[in-house]
């Protein structure tokens, strides 16, 4: 297993792993993130969620904003989505208010661009930051400068973005049933 950044070390990778630009493919149905499952239980409980705007990562996207550096992620979405997308919909405001451009492309089209359904980060189109998992539940991201994955990446970020709708857009079409 090459070695792999998990958890908070990759909320502080953010702070200073790249100079310009973040961009996310993000394909899983789920993800089994244990500071989470509260919070999906409540939803899937039919309760509304409690915002906390200081939490780490968006203490840290909005610090990213204010020093002019982009970061984006396209979701790709089932339909109907799953209940953690349905859950990630409701929740994406506040990743959009702290500075985050997410988007999201529905399956069938991803499907229909054949690329990878592997989550990465794509760091200044130099640096990939590839996820692995075990089942839902991620156990890191492994960096690195790989040219001909990195090339990869950046067909998939340019194919993904152009398909991908505005969150804003999505959520009006898609609300979670509540």
């Amino acid at each position: 297993m090459p070695d792999l950044i998990s958890g908070p070390a990759i909320t502080e990778f953010f702070l200073d792993g790249f100079d310009h630009t973040a961009w996310r493919w993000e394909t899983r149905r789920a993800y089994g993130v244990a500071s989470e499952t509260d919070d999906l239980h409540r939803f899937l409980r039919g309760e509304k969620a409690v915002p906390d705007v200081n939490r780490p990562w968006l203490v840290t996207m909005r610090e990213l904003e204010s020093q002019g550096k982009r970061v984006e992620r396209v979701r790709v979405i089932d339909e109907p989505p799953t209940d953690y997308q349905r859950w990630l919909l409701e929740d994406v405001g506040d990743s959009i208010d702290a500075g985050e451009d997410i988007r999201y492309l529905p399956r069938s089209v991803a499907d229909g661009l054949n690329v990878p359904m592997r989550d990465f980060w794509l760091f200044d189109s130099r640096l990939i930051g590839l996820f692995h998992f075990d089942e839902d539940r991620s156990l890191g991201m492994e960096l690195t400068e790989d040219t001909g994955k990195v090339l990869r990446a950046g067909q998939i970020r340019d194919a993904a973005w152009h398909f991908a709708r505005p969150a804003s857009e999505y959520t009006a079409r898609v609300r979670s049933p509540m």
